[in-house]
């Protein structure tokens, strides 16, 4: 991955002995956008250039070489996401405190947040740059979990969905899977590279391994030499790793034949996720569960969780009930 930029292309070199591959191309496109949009050497650039830069991916103003991504979604026409943004520019500001250690520019450039009134008593409690709304996922009905399977063609694509929607592993991490990371006797898998280069072995749901059986004894070429578990069938590529285009066009073609207008790996996931939550598992389990690194990521299930968030309300509510009606009580006793 090359921006064209020298600093950046050693920052991206950087990042290559200490990130995962898909990381450094992240950060490479991110960083191409940044000075496509700015139009100048990094030791050139300063803080009216990052606002500058904010202001242009939101409105969708063209920069240099107009690099901005179109927004369809709740209606936006031009720019991109708040997310978007604030992922640019944290890999922008990791980029300016790379080149300040190493004494190539005396300050980063990127601000930390916009001061307040209480600037002077809390100094880090500035208006962050970009504020994001943080959305509740989307998940499947029972419903339509079924219609899905019902509408994919091979047993390597049930065990692909069984492995999202039972075990809610991450797209990644299911095309990561090698044969040697089944452990069907347990019934766990072991996840070698997940987010962040974390492992985990956790337990996936017996009709995951059904279909992984159903699909080597019938499916798998056995002219693959690969050890990933998940390969291609048909075509020039047979046998060679199944990629991630591949299986976002195995799932977007089930979810056209069963009539659903949503289904993404992720929305597989987060399905997952939350009815183990509404089944009562521990939060702490499903952030084992899931990978993640901190349990803050994992609140949000409690959100999409319904019949939990409604059976602590009701603990609640009858709680409050009962003190509220008992004081009703004592008062229309007194004749107050």
């Amino acid at each position: 991955m090359r921006v064209g930029v020298p600093l950046a292309d050693v920052y991206l070199e950087f990042l290559a002995g200490r990130c995962r591959p898909n990381t450094v191309l992240a950060a490479g496109y991110d960083l191409k956008v940044f000075f496509s949009v700015v139009g100048k050497p990094p030791e050139d650039v300063v803080p009216a250039d990052v606002l500058a830069f904010i202001t242009a991916q939101r409105t969708g103003k063209p920069g240099v070489h107009g690099a901005l991504q179109p927004v369809d979604r709740d209606g936006e026409s031009a720019g991109v996401s708040a997310a978007t943004v604030r992922r640019r520019l944290s890999i922008v500001s990791g980029f300016f405190a790379f080149l300040q250690a190493r004494g190539d520019v005396p300050a980063n450039p990127v601000p930390r947040g916009l001061p307040t009134r209480r600037e002077a008593t809390r100094p880090r409690q500035g208006v962050p740059l970009v504020r994001v709304t943080r959305r509740l996922p989307r998940i499947l009905s029972p419903a339509e979990v079924d219609a899905l399977t019902a509408a994919l063609r091979t047993h390597r694509d049930r065990a692909m969905v069984a492995a999202m929607v039972l075990g809610g592993l991450r797209r990644c991490e299911v095309l990561g899977l090698r044969l040697d990371d089944l452990r069907p006797g347990d019934r766990r898998v072991f996840i070698a590279d997940g987010k962040g280069g974390r492992q985990r072995l956790i337990p996936v749901s017996g009709r995951f391994f059904t279909a992984v059986a159903a699909y080597l004894d019938a499916e798998r070429p056995a002219e693959a030499v690969t050890g990933q578990l998940f390969v291609v069938l048909k075509g020039p590529r047979r046998g060679q790793p199944l990629s991630a285009k591949g299986a976002d066009e195995v799932l977007g073609a089930a979810r056209r034949r069963a009539g659903l207008e949503h289904a993404t790996c992720h929305e597989l996931r987060h399905t997952c996720l939350t009815r183990l939550r509404e089944a009562g598992m521990a939060l702490e389990a499903v952030q084992a569960q899931a990978g993640h690194a901190s349990i803050e990521s994992t609140r949000i299930y409690l959100h999409l969780a319904d019949d939990w968030l409604a059976g602590q309300y009701r603990k609640a509510a009858e709680v409050i009930d009962a003190q509220v009606f008992a004081g009703n009580s004592a008062l229309h006793r007194s004749g107050r």
